[in-house]
C-alpha cells in the first residue's frame, strides 16, 4: 500500500492539477442554483484534485495509467 500512496506526479503536473482543481470547484458554485447535484459533484471532484496536488499523488498513475504530464 505504500508505494500506492507515494509521489507520483511532478511540480508541472501538480500545477495543472491545481488549475483544474480551482476550475472545478468555479464551475460548481456558478451551476449552483441551476443543478444542485452537479454542483455538488463538481465542488466534490474539485477538493478531492486540491487533496491530490497537496500530496503530490494521483489516483490514475497509482492506478497504472501512464500520462504525459
Amino acid at each position: 500500500m505504500r508505494k500506492f500512496f507515494s509521489r507520483n506526479i511532478d511540480p508541472c503536473g501538480r500545477l495543472v492539477r491545481g488549475i483544474g482543481s480551482g476550475l472545478f470547484v468555479i464551475g460548481g458554485i456558478a451551476i449552483f442554483g441551476g443543478n444542485g447535484w452537479g454542483a455538488v459533484g463538481l465542488i466534490f471532484s474539485g477538493g478531492f484534485m486540491s487533496c491530490e496536488v497537496g500530496r503530490g499523488w494521483w489516483v490514475m498513475r497509482a492506478c497504472g495509467i501512464r500520462t504525459k504530464l
